[in-house]
Formats: structure tokens, C-alpha cells, sequence
């Protein structure tokens, strides 16, 4: 009689289902260790961005010649405690230690920083063909860098930068273009 089941030696199957279970506890201990892994990354990105929102803000320092002028003066005193952002009310920031000549800034736990700087020098990127846009009244030079997007109004006495996350609407910049108006306007390019 012949044997249609050919049977395996024992201690190949041992070996066997032994590689059998241990590739299985190796998947899942590495769905694990990637899931440990990725959770990690987030809550440091959230810590981050957390301490990004509160505390007082550290700007880096950025040449502003005229940050001490009269006319930053004016600016700055006549900017709003608090700024409406996508229809909630955002409060004036505290800047950290050293604090920036004719900077201001705004955030909260729930939004992202909004900086204003006045007194900037001229920047590297506004040129004669540099597309300007006008609002309300008054033309910006819209830079947009590493989610974030400047606008720096170029036809008043001193050049001012309001740099704000991208998805924070227009808001900002028109409430601060209504505070722009109170200066006389200037060519673009003397």
C-alpha cells in the first residue's frame, strides 16, 4: 500500500511552524514599533507647534532701519489689541526677549502667530516688474515662504511686513492696510 500523504519529518515541521510564528510576531511587532514611531513624530510636531502658539514669541532679528521713525510710531500705537481671524477674535501676543525694533504680533493657542514689522528695509524681491497688489487703497508685494505669506506694503514713508500663516484669509491684511491709509502714499519707485 502506498501512502498518498507523504509525511515530513517532525523536526521539519517544528522548524517550520517555529519561522512560521516568529515572521508573524516579527510583522506585528514592527506594525508596533512603526505606529509607537509615527505617533511620537505627531505629539513632538503638536508640542511644537503648541509652543509656537503660546509664551512669548521670539522673532529673529531683521534689518530695520527705519523701525524708529515717527512714522512706525503712529503705526504701531494705532494697531488693535486684537485681530478678527477667519471670524474669531485673535489677541495681541507678547514678543520674547530680545524684542525687534517696530515689531508687533498676534496668536493664541488656537492660531498660528500673525507678525507685523514696520521700518523693513526695501526688500531684494520687489523690482520694477514685481506684480503689486492693491487692497484697500494701498500696494503689497505678496511673498509666500514655507507656509507662510508676507505682505509688505511698498507705497508708504516706511516699508511694513505682515507675515501670517497662508491659510489665515485676508483679514489681516486689510484691517492693516485701513491703519496704512493714515500715511501718505509714496511712488512705488521714486
Amino acid at each position: 500500500m502506498v501512502d498518498e500523504h507523504p509525511k515530513f519529518p517532525k523536526p521539519v515541521l517544528i522548524v517550520a511552524l517555529t519561522l512560521s510564528g516568529l515572521l508573524a510576531l516579527g510583522v506585528i511587532t514592527l506594525g508596533l514599533v512603526s505606529r509607537f514611531s509615527e505617533q511620537r513624530e505627531q505629539d513632538a510636531v503638536e508640542a511644537a507647534q503648541q509652543a509656537r502658539r503660546t509664551g512669548p514669541l521670539a522673532l529673529p532679528p531683521i534689518p530695520s532701519p527705519d523701525a524708529e521713525e515717527p512714522d512706525c510710531a503712529k503705526l504701531l500705537a494705532a494697531l488693535p489689541a486684537e485681530l478678527d481671524v477667519d471670524g474669531a477674535p485673535v489677541p495681541r501676543r507678547d514678543l520674547a526677549e530680545p524684542i525687534p525694533p517696530g515689531a508687533v504680533a498676534w496668536g493664541d493657542a488656537e492660531h498660528d502667530p500673525i507678525t507685523v514689522r514696520c521700518g523693513l528695509s526695501a526688500p531684494a524681491e520687489l523690482t520694477p516688474t514685481s506684480p503689486l497688489v492693491d487692497i484697500s487703497g494701498v500696494s503689497w508685494l505678496r511673498i509666500t515662504e514655507a507656509g507662510n505669506t508676507s505682505w509688505l506694503a511698498v507705497d508708504r514713508p516706511v516699508y511694513v511686513a505682515l507675515t501670517a500663516p497662508e491659510n489665515s484669509g485676508s483679514g489681516p491684511v486689510q484691517d492693516l492696510s485701513a491703519q496704512l491709509r493714515t500715511l501718505p502714499k509714496q511712488p512705488v519707485f521714486p
